[in-house]
């Protein structure tokens, strides 16, 4: 599992012009499952994700986390994450795992962060979506679960 996570102010997902989700302080998430990821690499990118210190305390420090400064989660599925560019110009998407089973475990990903107490909107898996953000700081993290990295 890949995650592309960046400290927003605002975040929002429009399809077909209409916006579907928005959230204010809190992490806009890119979501990509690979083949092989299980429901312990669910577990293991959301409570990293929720619990990242990168929001700043009272002297400016990057040392709360999303659970600490109340914040929100937009969660994005993103099989691009898994564009694997090393041979040609065309990237080649056979690590990411296939929809019938990535749109489950999406879901479950999306569940178990509402079941940690933070307020989670979403996009809408497969479909063309229009995100827009303003990422404070900016701040960006790269997570990946899979063990052999």
């Amino acid at each position: 599992m890949k995650a592309v996570i960046q400290r927003v102010s605002t975040a929002a997902v429009v399809v077909e012009g209409a916006e579907i989700g928005k959230i204010n302080t809190g992490f806009l998430v890119l979501l990509g499952m690979g083949e092989g990821d299980t429901d312990e690499d669910i577990k293991y990118i959301a409570d990293k994700i929720i619990n990242l210190r990168v929001f700043s305390d009272e002297n400016g420090k990057m040392n709360l986390s999303l659970a600490d400064v109340g914040g929100e989660m937009l969660v994005i599925s993103q099989f691009t994450l898994y564009g694997d560019c090393t041979h040609g110009r065309r990237p080649y998407f056979g690590g990411a795992m296939h929809p019938s089973e990535a749109e489950p475990m999406y879901e479950r990903f999306t569940e178990y962060v509402r079941s940690r107490g933070v307020r989670v909107e979403t996009g809408e898996f497969g479909a063309d979506m229009k995100v827009s953000l303003t990422n404070d700081g900016p701040v960006t993290i790269i997570l990946e679960s899979n063990k052999t990295a």
